[in-house]
């Protein structure tokens, strides 16, 4: 497994699992439709983070958010 931080941009992926101890956080991304099983697309990186696509959405975050999300 590997983080969005390492993904390919323009390759789909399958969230495989969520690493953070903030319920906050895993309550946003959650609500962005991001979640283990679900397809997610890295558009770009950027230099605090990247452009991802969630399901029909499309999301800038941040370096903590992207590092959580393993693929």
């Amino acid at each position: 497994m590997m983080s969005l931080l390492q993904a390919t941009p323009g390759t789909q992926y399958i969230v495989r699992d969520i690493i953070t101890d903030d319920e906050d956080m895993d309550a946003f991304l959650f609500s962005l439709g991001c979640y283990s099983g679900e397809p997610i697309t890295v558009n770009s990186h950027l230099k605090g983070g990247c452009v991802v696509t969630i399901k029909d959405g499309r999301y800038t975050i941040d370096k903590l958010l992207a590092s959580a999300i393993l693929i």
